[in-house]
């Protein structure tokens, strides 16, 4: 039986020296004698830490397996459908659609309040009633933040009025 170095055996398996130290360490391959190995040993058993280290390879496929994988994705696939039709689960696109909206309509209404009130609150001189009118405002701006599923409804309405 013929011996090689780590430096041979790295070339023969088509890693570095120091992976062929590491595999050593991890017991993956073994030495015969110190520094040498066996390279049909150290093949084989290099062969199988890498099935072991993926069992999605070809060999080890398991037919009915990956149909009932297949048929479950097919089954899932159909659930979400469904629920998209029934309206009771929604894309992420149609969410971050209204949630744009819903922002862009927020900041707006926000940025308006100052040329709204300016007029109104130049004229007071009684902080409570300053601070009435402002509330009222800024109370007014986060309940249409709030209304979430109004706004939604609104959206998709819009869009299946333009589908048809």
């Amino acid at each position: 039986m013929r011996l090689y170095d780590s430096k041979a055996v790295a070339r023969f398996l088509d890693v570095s020296e120091r992976r062929v130290r590491q595999l050593r360490d991890e017991k993956v391959i073994v030495e015969v004698r110190p520094g040498l190995y066996d390279l049909i040993d150290t093949n084989h058993r290099y062969i199988n830490y890498l099935r072991r280290r993926n069992p999605e390879a070809e060999e080890s496929i398991d037919y009915n397996t990956e149909r009932a994988k297949l048929i479950r994705a097919k089954r899932k696939n159909e659930e979400y459908e469904l629920q998209l039709k029934e309206k009771t689960l929604h894309t992420a696109q149609d969410i971050e659609s209204v949630m744009t909206d819903m922002l862009v309509n927020f900041k707006s209404r926000l940025m308006a309040i100052p040329s709204k009130l300016t007029p109104l609150l130049c004229k007071k001189t009684d902080k409570a009633e300053i601070f009435a009118l402002m509330k009222e405002q800024i109370d007014e701006a986060l309940m249409e933040l709030s209304d979430f599923n109004t706004v939604f409804e609104e959206r998709n309405g819009e869009h299946e009025k333009i589908d048809r």
